[in-house]
């Protein structure tokens, strides 16, 4: 007779399946907002696009925000330098989405991702139930995506841990 174990079903796997599905939610920046050569070929850097449209974004969300420091860091800091934001938010959300997509460095795209969403969630969590739901949501998955070291499976962090045990790459923050 086969017994079932009460316990879960392949956690690691599953939260590696959750993983590459943020992860691919952040890729979009690829095409949202990075420069791309020849409409293909992503360069890191932000688009003349992203670049006008960021602005936009951030006075919307500042407009109302009752936290005070933040309003004041997006009007005050973000506002005042636009390009750099746009580039910074570009890459950041490029590389945080290759790295929990394919599993690599993902201790420190998943930091990387849980700062971005932190700060998301700063700006937009007066705007809407539904803002605050989203990035609440996504900080814990960042927290379980590092707690969990979740690029050990099914990720190159696998690979490199297999491979070299002992490298700097499979430390913590890092992997």
């Amino acid at each position: 007779m086969h017994q079932r174990s009460a316990g879960m079903s392949r956690p690691a796997e599953w939260l590696a399946f959750l993983r590459i599905v943020v992860g691919l939610y952040f890729v979009k920046a690829l095409w949202q907002k990075l420069e791309l050569v020849g409409g293909v070929l992503p360069i890191p850097m932000a688009s003349e696009r992203w670049i006008e449209t960021m602005p936009k974004i951030v006075t919307r969300q500042a407009a109302e925000n009752p936290i005070l420091w933040y309003k004041q860091f997006l009007e005050g800091t973000v506002l005042q330098h636009p390009a750099v934001f746009a580039h910074l938010t570009a890459v950041g959300e490029t590389a945080v989405g290759i790295g929990l997509t394919l599993g690599f460095l993902n201790g420190l795209s998943s930091a990387v991702g849980l700062a971005m969403a932190l700060a998301y969630g700063l700006a937009t969590q007066w705007m809407s139930p539904g803002q605050r739901g989203f990035h609440f949501v996504l900080v814990a998955c960042m927290i379980a995506f590092y707690g969990a070291r979740t690029g050990r499976r099914w990720g190159v962090d696998e690979l490199i841990a297999a491979r070299k045990p002992g490298s700097v790459l499979t430390q913590r923050p890092i992997s």
